[in-house]
C-alpha cells in the first residue's frame, strides 16, 4: 500500500512537472517563431522599399530575398540576392513563383512548395511582390524545438530522482501512522485473546458445577458472548496479518480440489441442520500454489456466507473448473439479490448489508479475509448477484505443476 501511495506521489509530481515543461517549453517555440516570423516580415517590408536586410538591436540581418514588379503580365525583377543565388532571370521558375503568389487570395503568406514568404502590393498600373526564403526560419525553429526537448528531457531525469526522494519524506508520516495501526491491531488482538481464554474457561466451570438455572444461564450468555468476542479477535489478527507488507502465504504446491472437497464435506451437516442441501462438483488434480490453511479458510468463509444468506430451502453450489492457466471456484446460493450499490462494498470490512437478507451474526469480516488471502495468493476474487443467485468468484493461477498436468490431458 504504501509503495503504491509512494508510487502515486511520484506519477503526480512528475506528471505536474511534466506539464509546466511543456507549457514553458511551448512557449518558447512559439515566441520563437513569432519572432523569426517577425524578422521575415521585416526583410519583406524592406524588399519592397528596394532593401535586402532586417536589422535587431541596430545589427543588419540578412535574408535571401527579391522583389518583382509584374507589369502587363511580365515579371520585371528589381533587386535582391535570392535571384543571383538561384539564377531566377528569364526562367519558368520565376514564372511559376509569381504566379503561385497570383493566385493565393491574401496580399501577405507562404508558398510552402517554394519554401518563401510573400508580400504583395497592388500600386495600380503595376504590382509588387517581395519574396523572402523561409529555410533558415523552418531549420532554426527546428533546432530550437530540439534543443528545448532535449534540455527539459536532462531536466526530468535530476527531478525523477529528487521526486523519489521527496515522495519517502512525504509519505514517512503515513507510513508510520500505519505500521502503528497494524502494531495496535496485532497487540491488541493478542492481549484480548488472554483475557477471553480466561473468561470462557471460568463460564465453562460455572457450567459444568451445577448452578440453578438463572446462574448457569448466566454462564452460558458469559461464554456465548465471549466466544463472540474471540472469534472477533481472531479475524482482526488474521487482516492485521494480512495488511502486512511481506505477505507471510506459505507458496507451496496446494490441491485445491483437496482442499475444496474438505471444505465441502465439514459444511454438509451444517448445511443439513439449516436445511439448505450443499452440492458440489470439484474437478480432479486442480493444483496451486499458496498455504493450504489459508485456501481452506477462504474456501470456508463462502461457503459459510452463502449458507447464511442463501434462501431457506435453496441449495447451495461449490463448483470448481480448471481452465488453460486457471483455477475457477465458484459458490453459489439463491435467494433475494444483492443491490449493486450493496454488492461493491461486501469486501469491504466490517461492512453490513441489508439485515433483511437473513442472518445477522457476524462481524462483517468473513468476505474482508477472503479478498485479502485472494489477494495474497494472486487471485482474482468478485461477487454476482441477480433474481436467481448470488454468486462468488476466485480466479486462482495454477501451479507449475497444475500447468503440466493440464497440457498432459487428453485433448489439449
Amino acid at each position: 500500500m504504501l509503495r503504491k501511495l509512494r508510487l502515486k506521489f511520484v506519477a503526480l509530481s512528475m506528471s505536474l512537472v511534466t506539464v509546466v515543461f511543456a507549457v514553458v517549453v511551448c512557449a518558447a517555440v512559439v515566441s520563437a517563431r513569432d519572432n523569426l516570423e517577425r524578422i521575415s516580415e521585416d526583410v519583406l517590408r524592406r524588399a519592397m522599399k528596394g532593401g535586402t536586410a532586417s536589422e535587431i538591436g541596430g545589427r543588419p540581418v540578412f535574408l535571401p530575398c527579391f522583389a518583382v514588379n509584374i507589369f502587363n503580365g511580365e515579371n520585371y525583377i528589381t533587386n535582391g540576392s535570392y535571384s543571383e543565388l538561384y539564377a531566377l532571370q528569364d526562367t519558368e521558375r520565376l514564372t511559376d513563383i509569381v504566379n503561385a503568389c497570383m493566385e493565393q487570395p491574401e496580399n501577405k503568406g507562404k508558398l510552402s512548395g517554394y519554401g518563401l514568404r510573400y508580400l504583395r502590393k497592388d500600386n495600380g498600373w503595376y504590382t509588387r511582390v517581395a519574396f523572402v526564403d523561409m529555410s533558415m526560419e523552418v531549420e532554426t525553429l527546428r533546432q530550437i524545438v530540439r534543443s528545448q526537448f532535449v534540455i527539459a528531457l536532462l531536466a526530468l531525469i535530476p527531478l525523477l530522482g529528487v521526486s523519489l526522494a521527496l515522495s519517502r519524506w512525504a509519505v514517512a508520516p503515513v507510513e508510520k501512522a500505519w505500521r502503528q495501526q497494524r502494531q495496535f491491531l496485532s497487540d491488541a488482538s493478542h492481549e484480548l485473546k488472554t483475557p477471553l481464554t480466561v473468561i470462557l474457561s471460568n463460564a465453562e466451570l460455572l457450567d459444568a458445577s451445577g448452578l440453578s438455572e438463572r446462574p448457569q444461564r448466566w454462564a452460558e450468555n458469559i461464554r456465548a458472548e465471549a466466544g463472540r468476542m474471540k472469534t472477533l479477535v481472531e479475524e482482526m489478527l488474521t487482516l492485521a496479518r494480512a495488511d502486512s507488507e511481506a505477505p507471510s502465504a506459505v507458496c507451496e504446491e496446494v490441491s485445491l480440489s483437496d482442499t475444496a472437497l474438505d471444505c465441502a464435506l465439514s459444511f454438509e451437516p451444517v448445511a443439513f441442520e439449516a436445511g439448505k442441501p450443499l452440492r458440489y462438483e470439484i474437478a480432479p488434480e486442480v493444483t496451486v500454489s499458496g498455504d493450504a490453511e489459508k485456501l481452506r479458510r477462504l474456501v470456508s468463509v463462502l461457503l459459510d456466507n452463502a449458507l447464511k444468506y442463501g434462501a431457506d430451502g435453496g441449495a447451495v453450489s461449490l463448483t470448481l473448473e480448471k481452465s488453460e492457466r486457471h483455477a475457477k471456484l465458484t459458490v453459489s446460493n439463491p435467494g433475494a439479490p444483492i443491490p449493486p450499490k450493496t454488492l461493491s462494498h461486501v469486501f469491504e470490512r466490517f461492512y453490513r448489508g441489508d439485515a433483511s437478507r437473513g442472518e445477522s451474526s457476524g462481524f462483517g469480516l468473513g468476505l474482508s479475509i477472503a479478498a485479502a488471502i485472494a489477494k495474497e495468493h494472486k487471485a482474482i476474487i468478485r461477487a454476482e448477484s441477480d433474481e436467481t443467485s448470488t454468486r462468488f468468484f476466485v480466479i486462482l493461477p495454477l501451479s507449475r505443476r497444475g500447468l503440466t498436468e493440464r497440457k498432459k490431458e487428453p485433448g489439449v
